[in-house]
């Protein structure tokens, strides 16, 4: 059980408004979750993507990048979605807190099973959002804009 709760005004907000995800893990290969999940993004909820994983592969339509801190100056990116284990993605919250203002970075979304609590209290410290540990594809048909209802984070 995690000790880090969720907003659902957050979660609402970043399915609700159309902005550039960089999706931490999206590599080419179809049958992994994040390639299903980043599909789903872009097509149901008109996110644009940005791939990083270290083949920096093209995706979706969209160039791939090995690492943040590769993406070029001027992309503004609000989210970044992890899809790495719990154990390696305080490093990427690290890097996304020392990108945050190169890339206008405003929240990190911790995929299903990735929880990180240390990383999130760092990130939140930063001013980042962290929604931890639950999917995108999850989230959305429990929140939607006006409802009221918030997600379950336990």
């Amino acid at each position: 059980m995690t000790q880090h709760h969720n907003d659902p005004d957050v979660i609402r907000d970043l399915l609700h408004t159309p902005a550039a995800w960089a999706v931490v893990g999206l590599g080419d290969n179809p049958d992994r979750t994040a390639y299903r999940v980043a599909l789903w993004l872009q097509r149901e909820l008109g996110m644009r993507l940005v791939p990083i994983h270290p083949s920096a592969a093209t995706v979706h339509g969209s160039q791939g990048y090995k690492t943040l801190s590769d993406i070029p100056d001027g992309t503004v990116v609000k989210v970044v979605d992890c899809f790495v284990n719990s154990g390696r993605v305080g490093a990427v919250v690290d890097e996304a807190i020392a990108e945050r203002e190169r890339l206008g970075i405003e929240a990190l979304w911790l995929q299903l099973g990735v929880i990180d609590e240390e990383a999130a209290s760092r990130a939140e410290a930063a001013g980042l959002a962290v929604v931890m540990d639950t999917c995108p594809k999850i989230e959305y048909p429990r929140i939607q804009p006006g409802d009221g209802a918030g997600a379950v984070t336990d």
